[in-house]
């Protein structure tokens, strides 16, 4: 691994590179972000939630009759501005909003590292903003199980309890489909996570996830990863998407046996040889029990994302 503060020895670009991850609120965008993290180095990545943009804190917001997933609750103009500073190699003072309490803490100095992730509700809400991505991804899970992680993340986490959060959820329902949801078709890849047939309970390591991959990017060459995975859990097909463009859809099994999917993840580590520096955590997310635990399809989805991440380091993805 390179030494704290040089750079990466892969990487031609001299400018920060941005990750966008972009999904309505409990969508997986921590977890992703999490694991891509961990692939490219904690130290060389800084991961910047775009909700600390809030405008109005909770109270204010009810006042107003507004979501926190309306614009006009953020600041839009600002959030613009720092993702543009930031890609330019310039510190930024980020706003912080505190989750637990729904009120707004010190703002916090940040100085862009090699690798930047901005993830969120509403980061591709303006053209500057997509413009300033290397790689662009929208989560996109079957909306029953998202409801099931909202639950237990604002649960277990930000001491709500069900029947608040099943009412929040319906009082933003139009916010999303107005203001989130859109934002999908800027995505270079969609990713949905969705329980496999006959296992509508399965909301952790066996969910089946599906990545939508638009010639927006060039993506890597999958022919010896289906050679192995054929009939096994890996399928790959031309497709339409929802606006009726042709893509590549890439579906990987929740079923996948350790075995296989090693040789899998092996296989996409050989199309990304220059970030093995950091391997061990990929795919590990926190489960209803509030336990550790592995996905195979988190880990390759994970990887997928690197993939691009790493090629735009050198130079592949240049905008």
């Amino acid at each position: 691994m390179p030494e704290e503060g040089t750079m990466m020895p892969f990487k031609s670009v001299d400018r920060p590179i941005i990750l966008g991850i972009v999904g309505d609120s409990a969508a997986g965008k921590t977890t992703l972000s999490g694991g891509i993290a961990n692939i490219l180095g904690p130290e060389k990545v800084v991961t910047i939630c775009t909700d600390d943009y809030h405008r109005f804190d909770r109270a204010e917001r009810a006042s107003k009759g507004l979501s926190a997933l309306d614009p006009e609750s953020n600041y839009i103009d600002i959030l613009e501005q720092h993702i543009q500073s930031l890609r330019n190699g310039q510190p930024i003072l980020k706003p912080v909003y505190n989750h637990d309490d729904g009120t707004m803490d010190r703002p916090q100095y940040i100085e862009p590292r090699e690798f930047i992730i901005m993830e969120g509700l509403l980061g591709y809400s303006t053209r500057a903003m997509r413009n300033a991505y290397d790689v662009k991804v929208y989560l996109e899970p079957n909306e029953e199980l998202r409801i099931k992680w909202k639950i237990q993340r604002d649960c277990m986490m930000r001491g709500y309890d069900e029947t608040e959060v099943r009412k929040s959820l319906e009082k933003r329902a139009s916010d999303s489909a107005d203001f989130v949801q859109p934002q999908r078709t800027y995505a270079d890849i969609v990713v949905n996570f969705f329980p496999p047939e006959g296992r509508s309970d399965e909301t952790g390591a066996h969910l089946n996830v599906r990545h939508t991959l638009r010639p927006t990017l060039p993506h890597p060459d999958l022919t010896p990863i289906l050679e192995v995975g054929a009939k096994k859990g890996l399928r790959l097909e031309l497709a339409r998407d929802i606006d009726g463009k042709p893509v590549d859809v890439l579906e990987i099994a929740g079923n996948l046996d350790g075995k296989r999917a090693k040789a899998m993840e092996d296989l996409l580590w050989n199309l990304i040889p220059e970030a093995q520096h950091l391997r061990n955590n990929v795919g590990t997310f926190t489960d209803e029990e509030n336990k550790l635990s592995i996905s195979h399809p988190l880990a390759l989805s994970q990887l997928m994302i690197t993939f691009h991440m790493v090629k735009a380091a050198l130079g592949h993805h240049a905008i």
